[in-house]
């Protein structure tokens, strides 16, 4: 979990089912770089304040992340060279926001805290991570397809947005024990009850937009029902002290079910 790999391959999964939908076959460049930038991306933010000022103290497992994460990056650059022009502008549009939401860049007085980044400002983080991923999963795949963006586009991304949120619940009930109170997550905000709550709206939100779109089809609506019934249980079963691996594994591995489910 520490190097990345298992929410790599969910960014992956994501990114493979907008392609199932849209009638595309497997798209090496495009899902190798998605899986390649998810590793450095999520690396970089995790690690970026651990290990700027102590290179020579490093731990051991952290040198190790830093290594696996630079030939990350290394493959991410060999299969972005082999994407369009128009998808590189998306993604150095989306990996602005990554980088900008590690670094500080901003005047410290408009902060909580010393932090002085995006990911610092309270309520901010959830919907600058569900973000990222709608348009990672759902725009580049199209751009890199030439895809016109339609009305059953734009609906798509708003599901994804919406589950993505829903993803992050768990984890925003799990960290409540720790998170300053500074951050105002959603949890410290509408309590465990309320976040549990908007999870199932979000849900029944995320399957109902299916039906407004132009083309869809029985199998579909069958898989985005047991994805919603799957996703809402986790949210309703999850709480402060839950497995360290409940949310970091079995949560972040839905996607890779709804994958699953997609290729049968």
């Amino acid at each position: 979990m520490n190097s990345s790999i298992h929410v790599a391959l969910s960014v992956y999964s994501l990114t493979y089912i907008t392609l199932l939908e849209f009638g595309f076959s497997y798209e090496k460049n495009v899902l190798c770089f998605v899986f390649f930038a998810s590793i450095t991306g999520y690396n970089f933010v995790k690690y970026f304040g651990v290990a700027k000022f102590h290179h020579r103290g490093l731990t051991g497992w952290l040198k190790t992340i830093q290594v696996f994460s630079f030939f990350a990056f290394i493959l991410m650059c060999y299969y972005g060279f082999q994407l369009s022009t128009s998808t590189l502008v998306c993604i150095a549009g989306f990996g602005l926001v990554t980088f900008l939401y590690a670094i500080p860049f901003l005047p410290k007085k408009l902060f909580l805290d010393q932090k002085n980044n995006l990911r610092s400002i309270g309520g901010l983080k959830i919907y600058l991570i569900a973000l990222v991923w709608m348009g990672v999963t759902v725009f580049l795949p199209l751009v890199e397809n030439n895809y016109t963006i339609d009305t059953d586009v734009i609906l798509t991304a708003g599901q994804r947005y919406t589950y993505i949120l829903v993803l992050m619940l768990p984890f925003e009930i799990r960290d409540l024990k720790f998170d300053s109170l500074k951050l105002s997550t959603v949890p410290q905000k509408i309590g465990v009850k309320g976040t549990k709550l908007m999870g199932v709206l979000l849900l029944i939100l995320y399957f109902l937009l299916e039906f407004f779109k132009d083309e869809t089809h029985q199998i579909k609506v069958l898989i985005l029902l047991i994805m919603s019934l799957v996703t809402g249980a986790s949210v309703l079963i999850s709480n402060k002290q839950q497995s360290v691996y409940f949310a970091s594994f079995w949560v972040e591995s839905l996607p890779i079910l709804w994958l699953v489910l997609m290729l049968l």
